[in-house]
């Protein structure tokens, strides 16, 4: 009997291991939504490679030693892994049948892993008269917008969290050696193991990035980095190793140059974490309103000054702001061949016809570098003998007229009364009255509203609500920034803020470089100059309602899905008409998608290609 009961038992035994282990089965095999053992189950199996599964390991710092690769980072985490807080729901979904019913669209995938619309327009570019003046490197877009879905490079993994990733990249995420040739002997960059390693060099500054910008502060002591000095435009700069270390002195850089044989610049500095656009000073405007930045800076940076009628450098007269300085590193500064003095007599001649004067002229180690000021009223301009280049008209420098533009062949007027002032230093100029608003009274009340409206939604809404992992979020774009009250309310959090004001809207773009932030103008219906997986969260705030009059929403969710990154975040504050069109697309796209308080939708983007 004893024996009867010992077996009976072990058959139950028996029974409910064998009913557990078909529930966890059907568990691995049923859920996409969250994972509990996001890497044996079948949903993220299904998703990734084994091979691209990640591994733990303790963090080492990069060396230099190209024969001891650095570690993988702590926890690496795989692209889908964000769940969404379920409780977010609001009322009137739950009504809505068609909320969770995905477009039926058959999407296709683009050619390339890196296509930017707008630069890579083969076709455009083919039937251009000239290239002389970078006209090929300027925004051609294709028509209609494309609607293709850029693929993932193989092996693409996780970006590596800030600031490790200042000084190390997956080699798999931006797979581009030719830096590390071309560019071997300027410690730009090196491969080591599965990593891209970022030494700190560059052309100018082989001795390392911090060397040479203490040198500079040395050499001009009012340029007071992270104080006076707090808004920085880097013309040319490579893999943006200058602006990357400035964002230690509380120095805001926004990095740019051309799509070019230079491969994936601005693609390494962007995977970095570093503030970046693609660029050129060809024949139209830079996308930036006049007077913005305190300090403009070109280390070789293989711009012609003195080309094109001087209008490249009269461009940067134009963006710089009265009494800002212009630091030219570069080989006409200290080399005393023909051509170089020839080159050197050229802007000497140019640079006083403007009325900029020369505040310091040095050289570094092996290189050199000139520092200039621009003029903070007009009494030079007037005082001129010859009066080349002329002051312009006003309609040559209306507001929000840099998109599409031809460079200027004259002289912007400079501001006059309290709009001359410089921006108190930081961080004091975030809070206080831009001096572009001194002279608007309505402006000014608008500009304190703002403030104070999103610093209360950020802390109440977007960092303890939306089901946001923060702790992944580094590179940000505002896509409708308005007065930069989104970019201001995160400046304590790890990250940076593109503020992009579209063109078809009021121009405060002027106000956002007062306050100490970074911004760009743009129209939504084309697509932005950037590489794709740029971005690790998109905002936008009552954009897209207008947006949707003049062009296809379609198009515009595509180029979002571009930009972000896998695991990456849209957050929409819209109607309820737009968010119930803007759902389905995302779904389509295979987002995880959720709504708060009825107005906030929050997408995920996964890794999911066609």
């Amino acid at each position: 009997m004893i024996k009867n009961i010992f077996q009976s038992r072990k058959f139950s035994g028996l029974c409910v291991l064998s009913i557990l282990l078909v529930s966890v089965t059907i568990l691995l095999l049923t859920n996409d939504t969250i994972d509990l053992f996001p890497y044996l189950s079948l949903s993220y199996l299904r998703r990734s490679s084994l091979s691209d599964i990640p591994i733990s390991t303790p963090i080492s710092s990069p060396t230099n030693d190209s024969s001891s690769p650095p570690e993988p980072p702590v926890a690496q985490t795989r692209v889908d892994d964000h769940p969404i807080d379920q409780g977010l729901e609001s009322d009137w979904l739950k009504d809505d049948k068609e909320w969770n019913v995905s477009l039926p669209l058959d999407w296709k995938r683009c050619e390339s892993p890196d296509y930017i619309p707008c630069l890579d327009n083969t076709k455009a570019i083919k039937k251009l008269k000239s290239k002389r003046n970078m006209e090929h490197r300027e925004r051609h877009c294709p028509e209609p917008a494309p609607k293709c879905l850029v693929p993932l490079p193989q092996r693409y993994k996780v970006p590596l969290p800030w600031p490790q990733s200042r000084d190390m990249i997956w080699y798999d995420n931006v797979p581009h050696p030719k830096l590390v040739e071309y560019k071997k002997d300027q410690n730009w960059v090196r491969k080591s193991g599965p990593f891209f390693v970022f030494p700190g060099g560059g052309t100018q500054f082989k001795d390392g990035v911090i060397h040479y910008i203490n040198f500079i502060q040395k050499t001009l002591h009012v340029l007071d980095w992270g104080k006076k000095v707090r808004v920085v435009l880097d013309v040319g700069c490579g893999v943006a190793s200058f602006g990357g270390t400035l964002l230690d002195k509380n120095v805001i850089t926004m990095s740019f140059a051309p799509k070019d044989e230079h491969e994936a610049q601005i693609q390494f500095a962007l995977e970095r974490g570093i503030p970046a656009t693609l660029a050129v000073i060809g024949t139209q405007k830079l996308p930036f309103p006049d007077n913005a930045y305190d300090v403009i800076h070109c280390a070789r940076c293989r711009v012609h000054w003195h080309g094109y009628g001087g209008r490249p450098l009269l461009e940067l007269n134009r963006v710089l702001r009265p009494g800002g300085f212009f630091v030219w590193s570069a080989t006409p500064v200290y080399q005393h061949d023909e051509e170089h003095r020839n080159v050197w007599k050229t802007m000497e001649s140019l640079t006083t016809s403007m009325c900029w004067k020369v505040v310091a002229r040095t050289r570094f180690t092996k290189v050199g570098f000139v520092i200039y000021q621009k003029p903070d009223s007009d009494s030079c301009y007037e005082s001129r003998k010859e009066k080349d280049p002329p002051l312009c008209f006003k309609e040559e420098t209306k507001k929000n007229s840099s998109w599409y533009t031809p460079l200027l062949t004259c002289l912007p007027k400079l501001p006059v009364g309290p709009t001359r002032k410089w921006p108190s230093v930081w961080p004091g100029r975030l809070t206080e009255t831009p001096v572009s608003l001194l002279t608007e009274q309505s402006g000014e009340e608008s500009f304190k509203q703002d403030t104070k409206l999103w610093a209360g939604t950020i802390s109440n809404i977007y960092l303890n609500g939306l089901a946001i992992n923060w702790s992944r979020i580094h590179n940000v774009m505002d896509m409708n920034a308005g007065y930069g009250g989104f970019a201001a309310a995160l400046i304590n959090k790890p990250l940076w803020v593109m503020n992009v004001i579209p063109v078809e809207g009021e121009d405060t773009l002027p106000t956002i470089f007062d306050r100490g932030l970074i911004g760009i103008y743009h129209d939504w219906c084309e697509s932005f100059n950037t590489y794709p997986r740029s971005y690790d969260l998109l905002h936008s705030s009552f954009l897209l309602t207008n947006l949707s009059q003049r062009c296809d929403l379609m198009e515009v969710v595509v180029e979002i899905d571009r930009i972000v990154r896998p695991g990456g975040y849209l957050v929409v504050q819209d109607t309820v008409e737009i968010l119930k069109k803007l759902n389905p697309i995302l779904l389509s796209l295979r987002w995880s998608t959720n709504v708060y308080r009825g107005k906030f939708l929050v997408g995920v983007k996964s890794s999911w290609r066609p």
